[in-house]
């Protein structure tokens, strides 16, 4: 379902190989290991991106942020303080929203701050259409690039931040299928109170 490219194409299709370049052009420098990762949602863009776009408000999809405090107004260069549950090596991150697209839906933000390990990282999101078994779905591909800290590795430190975004995508993906599950229902229901109450 997830795949990276720390290696050749590392088994993209061409279309994904055409998003990533299209919008993922990382450039790592030597002290800097950068990857991408892709994950095919069954829910339509508008109702993923709802959820991606909300800088304000990551905890309604990422499961490791307990609260987010955003300074100022939503808008380029706002900044936010994210506190990180507790089992992860980082209590708080600060990070800076750098874009934020809403006709090509593309999220990008940059970490400038906190008590961890990750330092100069940034991350694109971007969201792109498709259709899975006949109905609307989305495929969203994240890329980053991150310093690789003292003491480690590139292989150690894509894997790290590799199981972290896997985790978040799974989570976008769990949320944005069960409230499509929920837009497709509703309508039902609303049908069937309407035939019986006829």
């Amino acid at each position: 379902m997830e795949k990276m490219n720390g290696s050749g194409n590392g088994g993209f299709s061409s279309t994904e190989m055409e998003y990533i370049r299209r919008h993922h052009n990382q450039e790592p420098a030597e002290n800097q290991c950068a990857s991408a990762l892709v994950k095919h949602i069954r829910a339509p863009v508008p109702l993923v991106w709802s959820l991606v776009r909300r800088f304000d408000q990551p905890e309604k999809y990422k499961p490791f942020v307990s609260r987010c405090v955003v300074r100022g107004n939503l808008e380029i260069g706002s900044l936010r303080e994210v506190d990180v549950k507790s089992g992860l090596p980082a209590t708080t991150s600060t990070e800076r929203l750098e874009v934020l697209d809403d006709n090509e839906h593309i999220l990008s933000i940059r970490i400038i701050g906190g008590d961890h390990r990750l330092r100069n990282y940034s991350s694109i999101m971007s969201l792109h259409p498709e259709i899975i078994d006949g109905r609307p779905g989305t495929l969203v591909v994240e890329s980053f690039v991150v310093d690789v800290p003292e003491g480690n590795t590139k292989d150690e430190t894509c894997y790290f931040v590799e199981a972290l975004i896997k985790c978040n995508l799974k989570s976008l993906s769990d949320v944005s299928e069960g409230h499509a599950v929920q837009d497709l229902t509703e309508p039902l229901d609303r049908m069937q109170e309407l035939l019986i109450s006829g």
